[in-house]
């Protein structure tokens, strides 16, 4: 039998294991999933339910049951690409003959003193939820800040704004503007319903160091009661301990078929793998559709496509809390409600295909 191992339980691994178990896959392969939870997580909503604004059951999607799937449930301590085999923390060994690495990605902190220490993250479920039991048990009046105004940072601070109308918010932005990369009425937008909201956008701001109550920008010193730090990811130290060429942000340099260039039975999907792209939910399910199409040239004794589809994104959607949102799509950008129903339907659509 063909052992084919999937690492991560996130949205490439995810998409692949939904293209393989509902096609026909060839009698002589068997799937293994190893994770550390027993459900596939939605991270792009991890931001509500560090806000309280969903529980914890809205962010998880079962993982599929088949007789050609098994699933271990554990801690990942290494990967051995010589010996084709991982293991695990309690000591047990899972060997492959085709893996995709698919583990996401940890808080990049820049090397800023203290912010690991102390600083709240929403980068798995389990951080999510400590997140959540620091910022709900704040009192009230309390001062909460916000490391990073990217995707992350916007919808935390937001949905944190509905959840807590009692809190004093600060979104630090590295930035002179929200969303810099992007059309202007876009940032405009999204700035415009921080000031309505009474959310304060600490612009050109440059964090230096973290104590467990005190944020240090540039020369000045800003009280704190809370810090959720969303300023930037790394990918996790498993594959960053992998002997492999890599890029300036760690990570993993592919070939055009989404794998390790001397190790062609080894793929990355998602946050791990170093793209033309930011990483996101979506180019980790284009990845894993085009994974999926090698892998079956594979089996089949086929020779790969002298060349691959470019992965092309369709753009991004983000909330700002229940009602209003903003998007960019098509080099379009759409505002307000529409943009909020918009990305209330793609996590509905993509529940109910996972789901």
């Amino acid at each position: 039998m063909k052992k084919l191992v999937l690492l991560g339980a996130g949205y490439g691994n995810m998409r692949i294991l939904l293209r393989l178990l509902t096609k026909e896959l060839p009698a002589d392969v068997e799937i293994t999933l190893i994770d550390r939870t027993p459900f596939h997580s939605l991270k792009t909503e991890f931001y509500a339910l560090a806000a309280g604004t969903v529980s914890d059951a809205d962010v998880r999607v079962p993982l599929p049951v088949d007789d050609r799937l098994k699933v271990i449930g554990g801690e990942i301590q290494g990967i051995n690409l010589e010996e084709k085999s991982v293991y695990l923390t309690d000591g047990e060994k899972v060997d492959y003959d085709d893996l995709v690495i698919g583990l996401g990605c940890e808080d990049n902190y820049h090397d800023v003193p203290g912010a690991a220490e102390n600083t709240y993250s929403i980068q798995t479920i389990g951080k999510s939820r400590i997140t959540y039991e620091k910022l709900l048990g704040l009192g009230s009046g309390a001062t909460v800040g916000i490391v990073g105004a990217g995707l992350s940072g916007i919808e935390l601070a937001s949905e944190l704004r509905e959840s807590r109308p009692d809190l004093v918010i600060k979104l630090f932005d590295r930035s002179p503007r929200i969303l810099r990369d992007f059309p202007e009425r876009l940032s405009n937008f999204v700035q415009r319903w921080f000031d309505d909201h009474e959310v304060t956008v600490v612009s050109n701001s440059n964090i230096t160091k973290v104590e467990s109550n005190v944020l240090h920008n540039h020369e000045e010193t800003i009280p704190v009661d809370a810090v959720v730090w969303t300023a930037g990811i790394r990918p996790v130290q498993i594959v960053q301990q992998l002997d492999t060429e890599k890029d300036r942000s760690g990570r993993v340099i592919l070939n055009m078929y989404h794998q390790i260039p001397n190790h062609p039975n080894v793929y990355v999907v998602g946050d791990c793998a170093a793209l033309p792209f930011a990483p996101s939910a979506q180019v980790a399910e284009e990845q894993g559709e085009q994974i999926v199409k090698i892998l079956r040239h594979v089996w089949n004794g086929e020779p790969l496509p002298e060349k691959m589809p470019e992965i092309k994104l369709k753009g991004f959607l983000g909330s700002l809390g229940k009602k209003q949102g903003f998007a960019y799509l098509a080099d379009r950008t759409v505002t307000g409600r529409i943009a909020r129903l918009l990305k209330s339907g793609v996590l509905w659509m993509y529940k109910w295909h996972n789901g």
